[in-house]
């Protein structure tokens, strides 16, 4: 039996633990919607959330709001409307902008996904065993990373140890 490599790693692999769990849990939500026949994607369920509080917001908001990259809230509103769940058009004030709300077929699913949303928050705390502790710590990281970026962090410690 081969060992776990990320784990014995600890901290020196945090990234890849990060994304092997981020990874598990979106391949079984994925699978528990393709058992239930709902046809949306786990990285899907910020946006409808965002929209549903919001009504409606330009791509470069929502981006922003979740502190991801422009273009990678473009590929998933784009996939979003191609299933019919978000309507987007011009911005009146501004034709550059891209006006994003949710579609009908949105809103009648909603309360569906919230049941399940629902239990997927209670799956979670259970999972932390109601221990929240984890998120004080990932506000730490997100504070520190957007002050300082990794990659000034770790060119200062390269340069430091090469001495150049």
């Amino acid at each position: 039996m081969y060992s776990d490599l990320i784990r014995e790693l600890g901290y020196k692999a945090l990234d890849s633990r990060f994304k092997r769990i981020s990874d598990r849990m979106a391949h079984d939500v994925r699978r528990f919607y393709k058992e239930f026949d709902i046809d949306i994607e786990p990285n899907w369920y910020l946006i409808f959330m965002l929209l549903q509080e919001k009504k409606q917001l330009p791509i470069s908001a929502i981006a922003e709001l979740l502190g991801y990259a422009h273009p990678s809230v473009a590929i998933i509103v784009k996939k979003m409307t191609e299933k019919g769940y978000l309507n987007v058009k011009k911005d009146s004030k501004d034709m550059r902008k891209q006006m994003v709300s949710l579609s009908d077929k949105a809103l009648e699913i909603l309360p569906k996904l919230e049941q399940i949303w629902h239990s997927c928050e209670k799956a979670i705390l259970k999972l932390l065993a109601h221990d929240l502790t984890i998120l004080q710590y990932l506000d730490n990281i997100d504070e520190e990373l957007k002050s300082n970026s990794f990659l000034n962090r770790f060119k200062q410690e390269y340069l430091k140890s090469s001495n150049l």
